[in-house]
């Protein structure tokens, strides 16, 4: 069945004309009004749209409602107001004014507002040409991402908690609005995380499934813009979870970390510091020492598969009681997978040789991941090259702290016997743990291995394919 057969009241009148359609171009204006009062459409610039919500309608099917371009938006009136199809034509346009004002024209953003609403099922969509969108994108001008951490009003973006790293793609302006319509599909497929992209020199465009979600994720995004300025007019690095000063390292000013930099100097020129100052390895797991695929393809299947056997065959006891109201059951079904060798861990070939050679070399190797002291000592303990726990001292998870949060890694230290934390290489695959390490004073290696997500550009982490490099 064709669209236009499934849907016929897109077609109507009564859909074109009704209440909700009247009261979208009527928000489309208030909405306008709001954001000229904060500098966002100053200048006849930017612009808003929104789908005309309705129950009976699917949301990709819904009419669109778009603010004209070349108008005062502090002036517009509902009246003015064009209303589009799912499919981007225009179905209805407002009627020409008198002298000065101009013919009325349809946004120069249709084009890349289709885009939100057809890759990301948006409800709506706003343009800003705020300074603080203009700005950022300045700071850096070869960057080709915004990026920012561990400030409050990151929670306010879809997806996105405090500990995360918002990123934001950066394309490059042109001439006319229409001509981005390429980079900025581009940019939408390439972060699929993102809800908006910023415009070098220009602006932001912002979407979200709702108008509600639109408006409050484009206030924290300016919010947070004019955060990064006006940090960066302090000399504080927005980019790192210690807001540190810029080109520092960031605990050392509160006097977490010594101000021991011998192992930085032996890094000045890309140099791997002395064995001899290297007393710890810490370890991540997923990614670093083991595929990702073993995690997301092996385990996970094999608790969802299991959980209820589990469940059955030891309810009665005190661990699964507890379990139950712990709702952390997965680890123990894991031991009982590894125990009947049902399960057996994975790490890379170049992880054993290298846990032999640290161990050798009196290095003490330990582990931090996310999954707990339990699982880690399982994957370890029954791996395909038999038992390695014996090259390792000891396991960190994440009762010990966040892996994003600095303050994790000083504890770390604390209990690792080391002077100072430089004296600890991080290897990792997550660029938030990576430079959460390295503001509380760590050395820091990045993994490269198949499977893992990629990296920033400009992300100035030494990195390495294998375990043998180290």
């Amino acid at each position: 069945m064709a669209a236009a057969e499934a849907f016929p009241v897109l077609s109507s009148q009564a859909y074109l004309d009704g209440e909700a359609a009247r009261e979208t171009r009527a928000l489309v204006a208030d909405l306008c009004r709001q954001f000229y009062t904060l500098g966002w459409v100053s200048g006849t610039g930017g612009s808003i749209t929104i789908k005309v919500h309705d129950d009976a309608i699917p949301k990709p099917h819904q009419l669109i409602v778009m603010s004209p371009s070349g108008v005062q938006k502090e002036r517009m009136a509902a009246d003015d107001m064009y209303v589009l199809s799912s499919e981007g034509d225009v179905l209805s346009a407002p009627s020409t004014k008198p002298y000065p004002n101009k013919a009325p024209k349809c946004s120069d953003c249709a084009p890349l507002f289709m885009k939100a609403y057809q890759m990301r099922n948006a409800g709506a969509v706003i343009h800003s040409h705020g300074m603080e969108s203009c700005l950022v994108t300045m700071i850096n001008p070869l960057s080709k991402e915004f990026r920012i951490t561990h400030m409050e009003m990151i929670k306010g973006i879809q997806g996105h908690g405090y500990y995360d790293e918002l990123v934001i793609p950066i394309i490059e302006n042109t001439a006319h609005e229409r001509e981005l319509t390429k980079s900025l599909t581009e940019a939408i497929s390439a972060y699929p995380k993102a809800t908006a992209v910023l415009v070098r020199n220009h602006g932001i465009y912002v979407w979200g499934d709702s108008w509600i979600s639109a408006k409050t994720q484009a206030e924290c995004y300016h919010y947070l813009f004019e955060a990064a300025i006006k940090l960066h007019q302090l000399g504080i690095d927005w980019t790192s979870p210690g807001h540190g000063p810029i080109g520092n390292n960031a605990y050392k000013k509160y006097g977490y970390i010594s101000s021991d930099t011998s192992v930085e100097a032996g890094l000045a020129n890309g140099t791997q510091a002395p064995d001899k100052q290297r007393k710890c390895i810490l370890l991540d797991i997923e990614g670093t020492t083991t595929p990702v695929s073993f995690v997301t393809e092996v385990l996970f299947p094999y608790a969802r598969n299991n959980v209820r056997k589990h469940l059955i065959s030891t309810y009665d006891s005190e661990e699964t009681q507890d379990d139950i109201k712990l709702l952390r059951a997965q680890g123990h079904i894991w031991r009982t997978g590894f125990e009947n060798k049902e399960l057996q861990g994975v790490v890379f070939d170049d992880v054993p040789e290298a846990l032999k050679r640290w161990h050798t070399d009196g290095i003490k190797v330990y582990i931090y991941s996310s999954g707990s002291r339990e699982a880690q000592r399982l994957v370890f303990g029954h791996s395909e090259h038999g038992d390695l726990r014996k090259y390792l001292c000891g396991f960190f998870d994440t009762t010990v702290g966040n892996k994003r949060e600095p303050r994790s890694y000083f504890e770390i230290s604390q209990s690792v016997g080391v002077d100072t934390p430089s004296q600890i290489l991080f290897v990792t695959d997550v660029y938030q743990e990576a430079i959460a390490a390295k503001a509380a004073g760590l050395d820091v290696i990045i993994s490269i291995r198949p499977g893992n997500a990629p990296l920033p550009d400009y992300h100035g982490f030494q990195t390495v394919t294998s375990f043998a490099e180290i």
